[in-house]
């Protein structure tokens, strides 16, 4: 056994013995300033990443650092109140090993939520967005440096269509506009240039931000199936005059907070209880 894989058999069972053993209908990460989604648990305790053998420990504002289990609409999950990046780390698979114990502890699916820019006109601060597809512009790769064949993960519907339908349904029932985007990974922790912005635009990108696309990548490595939801926190760097700066990502994703906690709460309603999608 690999030596990450030995440290996430270890670290799954501390959680398991710590009553944290599933199965779980679903997994969750919040990103920047989205903690108030664990508002949403009910029958929940929490553990610090701190207390969690081999967890990375966040050093960026707005990622509160800590594991929670609990319900949500009656369906059992484990929240991840916030994330590590490779920009704090230089590890591209910071998030591995959380997200390998996820699988660990009998999370049946993932939903990752971010805060990021939008090159849409139409799209504007506030907004939630579901991610379609992804651009890795970082020229990092959490998969680098894995010995087997594993590694060779096909990305062709990385954001799995029927959760993605579950939420486009959820929104619809929530009254919540949902838009939908390709989102462009930048290293970081620097925020991208006007320049940048109009090449990722020419590429395709809808969005523009520093997390997500390592933990789809390793979420399908892993087998899990994954859908992730963007907050829209600010144009991106020359659209609509947008010169972005980490407390206006903070504060717009606070404001955008009830909108995401609604949309989550009618997506885990519609799940289809222990059960893959």
């Amino acid at each position: 056994m690999s030596g990450w894989r030995a440290q996430a058999a270890r670290t799954t069972a501390h959680l398991a013995a710590a009553g944290f053993a599933g199965p779980h209908d679903l997994a969750i990460v919040t990103g920047t300033g989205l903690g108030a989604v664990v508002d949403l648990i009910e029958d929940g305790e929490a553990l610090p990443y701190a207390g969690i053998p081999g967890f990375p420990t966040p050093s960026v504002t707005g990622h509160g650092g800590r594991l929670h289990r609990g319900r949500i609409a009656g369906r059992a999950v484990l929240v991840l109140e916030g994330r590590a990046h490779a920009y704090e780390h230089g590890d591209a698979a910071a998030m591995r090993l959380p997200l390998a114990a996820l699988q660990g502890l009998g999370a049946q699916r993932l939903l990752l939520t971010n805060a990021c820019g939008s090159l849409l006109p139409e799209v504007g601060p506030g907004r939630l967005v579901a991610i379609s597809d992804h651009i890795n512009l970082s020229g990092l790769n959490p998969l680098i440096g894995e010995a087997d064949e594993a590694r060779f993960v096909p990305m062709n519907d990385a954001y799995d269509p029927g959760l993605r339908a579950g939420l486009a349904a959820a929104a619809e029932a929530s009254g919540i506009v949902l838009a939908e985007g390709i989102y462009a990974w930048f290293s970081g922790p620097s925020f991208e240039t006007p320049a940048e912005v109009r090449m990722a635009g020419r590429l395709g990108a809808d969005l523009v931000g520093m997390s997500t696309v390592p933990e789809v990548i390793l979420a399908r490595f892993l087998g899990l199936p994954v859908a992730a939801i963007s907050v829209v926190t600010n144009w991106a760097a020359g659209i609509a005059g947008g010169a972005p700066h980490h407390a206006e990502t903070k504060a717009a994703a606070r404001a955008a907070a009830d909108d995401l906690a609604h949309l989550i709460g009618a997506f885990a309603a519609g799940l289809t209880q222990d059960s893959q999608p």
